[in-house]
C-alpha cells in the first residue's frame, strides 16, 4: 500500500473524520458543544481503558525484552530536551522560559495521538505489542522533569519543579494510566473477561466523540498561528518527523515488531497538551502559552493525526525492509 493510499485510509477513518467534523463545527460557528461533564467522563473512560488493557498485556508478557523497551522509552523522553532546548534557544532565539516550555511539550507525549496510531494499525490488521500503553504512561513525565531542570540551570533561578512533578503524577491523566495498569496487572483473567464488554468494544466509539471535541479545541487555536512565526511553525512540523524516525529505529533495536516500532515512533513524534501545559503553568508561569500551546496543539497534533501517522507507517516499512 502506497503512502498516498495510507493517507487516504487514515483520513477516511471514523475517528479522524470526527476530528475534522469538530474543526468544521468551529470554523462555521456551529453551536455544537459537548457538555463539560460528558467530555470529562470520556477522558476518564479512555485513560482507564488504556491502562487496564495495557496492564493485562504486561501481566501476560513478563519478559526481559519488555523492560528494555520501557527503559528505552524513558531514556528517549528524558533525552529529548537535551537537543530540543538548544535548537529553540539559539536557532529560534527564544528566551530560556519559552524554550524550556516548548521542549517540555515535545519531550512528553500525546495520548490521543497514541490512540489514533493504534486505531490506524487496527484498521490495517497490523499486530503490535499489547504492553505499549505502559510506554505511554512512562513517557509522560521524564522529559518534563529534564526540561524544568534545564530552565533552572540556564535561568539561574530556582523553580518548584519537585512540586510540578508531583502535580503531574497525581494529575488525572498519569494517575489513571498508572492506576489502570495496576488494575490490569493484578486482576485475574476471569475478572478482566467480565469488564471486556465495557473497556474493549465501546472504546472506538468513545474515541470518535473525544476527537470530535479535540477538533473543536484545535480549531479555536488556529488564530494563534500568527503568534508562532515561521521558525516555530517549521519546528512543529519537522521535529516530529525526525523524532518518529528515531523512535522507530530504537524500537527495531529493542526487538519490537514493525507495528510496535511504529507506535513508539508515533509517540516520539507527538507533543503533550495535557500533562505538560499543567506543569508549565505551575512551574514556569512566565512562559508564553502562545508558543507552547499553539505549536503542540494547533500544529503538531493535527499534522500527526492527518498526515504524520501514514508517513510514520511508511518509515517503519522502510526501516523493516518492507
Amino acid at each position: 500500500m502506497s503512502t498516498i493510499e495510507l493517507i487516504q485510509l487514515n483520513l477516511l477513518s471514523p475517528p479522524i473524520l470526527c476530528f475534522v467534523l469538530g474543526v468544521l463545527a468551529t470554523l462555521v460557528r456551529s453551536d455544537l458543544r459537548l457538555p463539560e461533564p460528558f467530555y470529562q467522563g470520556l477522558s476518564i473512560y479512555l485513560l482507564l481503558a488504556i491502562g487496564v488493557k495495557g496492564g493485562a498485556a504486561l501481566a501476560a508478557n513478563p519478559g526481559g525484552g519488555l523492560w528494555l523497551v520501557l527503559l528505552t522509552a524513558v531514556l528517549l523522553s528524558a533525552a529529548t530536551p537535551l537537543w530540543v532546548f538548544p535548537i529553540l534557544r539559539w536557532l529560534g532565539r527564544m528566551n530560556t522560559a519559552d524554550a524550556g516550555a516548548v521542549a517540555a511539550h515535545y519531550a512528553s507525549v500525546s495520548i490521543v495521538t497514541f490512540l489514533a496510531g493504534t486505531a490506524f494499525l487496527d484498521a490495517l490488521s497490523v499486530p503490535y505489542e499489547g504492553f505499549l500503553p505502559a510506554v505511554v504512561a512512562l513517557m509522560e513525565i521524564p522529559g518534563i522533569v529534564v526540561a524544568l531542570l534545564m530552565i533552572q540551570r540556564f535561568s539561574g533561578k530556582r523553580t518548584p519543579w519537585t512540586e510540578s512533578v508531583a502535580t503531574v503524577v497525581t494529575g488525572k491523566s498519569v494517575f489513571l494510566l498508572l492506576g489502570g495498569l495496576g488494575v490490569g496487572m493484578l486482576s485475574s483473567p476471569a475478572g478482566l473477561a467480565k469488564v471486556e464488554p465495557f473497556f474493549v468494544y465501546p472504546f472506538y466509539g468513545a474515541l470518535c466523540l473525544f476527537l470530535l471535541e479535540m477538533g473543536m479545541v484545535t480549531a479555536r487555536r488556529l488564530a494563534d498561528f500568527r503568534k508562532v512565526g515561521g521558525f516555530l511553525l517549521g519546528f512543529a512540523l519537522v521535529v516530529p518527523i525526525l523524532h518518529a524516525l528515531l523512535g522507530i529505529y530504537l524500537g527495531q533495536l529493542c526487538g519490537l515488531s514493525r507495528g510496535g516500532a511504529f507506535v513508539l515512533g508515533t509517540l516520539a513524534a507527538s507533543a503533550s497538551y495535557i500533562a505538560a501545559p499543567a506543569t508549565i503553568r505551575l512551574a514556569v508561569p512566565q512562559a508564553n502559552p502562545g508558543y507552547y500551546l499553539t505549536a503542540s496543539l494547533a500544529i503538531t497534533f493535527p499534522f500527526n493525526l492527518t498526515l504524520g501517522i501514514p508517513l510514520y507507517y511508511t518509515f517503519s516499512n522502510w526501516i523493516y525492509g518492507l
